[in-house]
């Protein structure tokens, strides 16, 4: 019988792995850089619907990516990616020198192309150059995950009893609420990550989420609300919530009570309104997480803005081309920074990438003007840029793209209520729903959770089905006021790469205030 698959497996493997990568130039012909990733994952989930119990279960996964360069005098990558059962954990090294032959085999063969072509197309054929990877410091390091609640601590049924649990009190709030549902997952990760250049890291991280739905329905108005909350940390993080700043959450069970009484007030509120022009509005921090995810963190991402996503994600107005690009260029108002940091905490947290590359802060607006981008080893030596530790996957099996970590407006000096109070006519734009943006990114709709009338520095209506929308640049322009009340929050569900790839990471910032179209329901 097969033995548990635990975390604890890779102690076994680890010093065979690291062997077998800085000998792997020796072994296979023509290649010049190999590198691994082994990971297993073991969690614990549960779903509570209506108040009853829908299903929940522990499960555990491994998954083996291996990455190679390899060919003649033209050079190109090869992969071989698959997850492991527990019966193979015992032929690992086989395993990995067949998945090293075969992604040799992929390299080479790819080489081969790329020199055909090269000779066929004379003038375009000079894009096709050698894959190179910008230089690194080589590491070796282990990082231990965090927590204070073991997540493979906590009883199963435990688990399904407290979700189960903060579901019913939803059902027993109020007649109106018509479905909730409410999840739970706590679980621990750990991968090796070993290269041919000699890197050897082991990094495991815990990882809690709880999320909440809730659709309410009076006076024949429907209101649907969802929201997360979730840390790199143990199942504290549902039991006892997240104070460990700029990352503020109560517990499950108050989150989802909030979450669904919001959508219930909502029920009795107006639709928002449509302006013609643009208007004055404020955006509270969970709002301008979104719109920094969206209008900030997918087009700084390099892979996109050199075009090797252009067929199914689209392209970045920050790069045009080499020549033609933003950096140095002012695109926002000097009271805006943004930036991508591994270093803060939360769910976009992490020491190394999975390029073995140290993760480090990118500033990609510094007080109005741009920077730069997040990139992998690639991407990083065709712009001609230091690589900054922004290559991940969401599994091992699985290639890396180049991703955010935490990705944020930075804080400013003013209390975000006399940034309110100022307002003599305009709009308070409370917390982020659904993302619509341009195929480049150069503008925006995002809707919003609520929105307040502001009149005379006062909150006034609340309005339901509204957001607003505006030209990127245009936005962020026009932004004349920061707050200081920075916070940062968990994005579960981002999806990149084909196939599509759903990465957890950080978005945040403070209260903003800038010129935007509104935009309302229309019942």
């Amino acid at each position: 019988m097969a033995a548990a698959i635990t975390i604890e497996i890779l102690d076994k493997v680890k010093a065979d792995i690291a062997i077998s990568m800085r000998r792997a130039r020796k072994a296979f012909r023509g290649l010049v850089y190999a590198d691994l990733r082994l990971a297993v994952r073991e969690g614990q989930h549960a779903t509570a619907e209506n108040g009853q119990s829908k299903h929940g279960g522990r499960d555990a996964t491994v998954g083996l990516g291996i990455r190679v360069v390899a060919g003649g005098k033209i050079v190109a990558a090869g992969y071989y990616g698959r997850q492991l059962g527990a019966g193979e954990l015992a032929k690992l090294p086989e395993i990995v020198r067949e998945g090293l032959g075969h992604a040799t085999a992929r390299a080479v063969a790819n080489a081969s192309q790329k020199t055909a072509l090269k000779r066929q197309i004379a003038g375009l054929g000079k894009s096709l150059t050698n894959t190179a990877f910008a230089p690194i410091d080589v590491r070796q390091e282990t990082v231990a995950a965090q927590f204070e609640i073991d997540p493979r601590s906590v009883p199963l049924a435990e688990i399904i009893r407290y979700t189960t649990e903060v579901s019913r009190t939803l059902t027993g709030l109020d007649r109106a609420i018509r479905y909730n549902q409410v999840t739970s997952l706590t679980g621990l990760n750990r991968q090796l990550f070993a290269s041919s250049e000699g890197a050897l890291i082991d990094q495991a991280t815990a990882l809690t989420e709880g999320g909440v739905a809730v659709v309410a329905e009076q006076n024949g108005v429907v209101q649907e609300n969802w929201d997360a909350i979730g840390h790199q940390r143990g199942f504290e993080v549902l039991l006892h919530g997240v104070a460990e700043d700029p990352i503020h959450a109560p517990n499950l069970a108050t989150f989802a009570r909030e979450l669904a009484r919001e959508t219930l007030a909502l029920c009795s509120a107006p639709p928002c309104p449509t302006t013609p022009d643009p208007v004055v509005v404020v955006t509270d921090p969970h709002f301008n997480a979104l719109l920094c995810h969206e209008i900030v963190g997918h087009p700084t991402e390099l892979d996109r803005a050199l075009k090797m996503e252009t067929a199914y994600a689209g392209r970045s107005w920050l790069l045009q081309d080499l020549a033609t690009h933003q950096i140095g260029r002012r695109i926002a108002s000097p009271l805006v920074t943004a930036y991508s940091d591994p270093g803060l905490p939360g769910y976009g947290h992490y020491r190394y990438d999975d390029e073995g590359t140290p993760g480090r802060r990118v500033i990609h607006i510094d007080q109005g003007i741009f920077q730069g981008f997040m990139n992998s080893r690639q991407t990083a030596a065709i712009l001609g840029a230091p690589p900054n530790g922004h290559a991940k996957a969401t599994e091992a099996f699985l290639v890396p793209l180049i991703r955010m970590s935490n990705t944020v407006f930075a804080p400013g000096d003013r209390r975000p209520e006399d940034i309110l109070r100022e307002v003599e006519t305009g709009y308070y734009v409370v917390g982020h729903k659904i993302p619509s943006i341009a195929e480049s990114r150069e503008n925006f709709r995002i809707s919003a959770r609520k929105v307040y009338a502001v009149r005379r520095g006062e909150l006034g209506q609340l309005y339901r089905d509204g957001g607003i929308m505006a030209d990127s640049r245009d936005y962020l322009m026009s932004v004349d006021a920061v707050g200081k009340d920075f916070c940062l929050f968990p994005i579960p569900h981002c999806g990149k790469g084909q196939p599509m790839q759903t990465k957890r990471v950080g978005n945040g910032g403070p209260t903003m205030r800038s010129l935007a179209r509104l935009t309302g329901g229309d019942r």
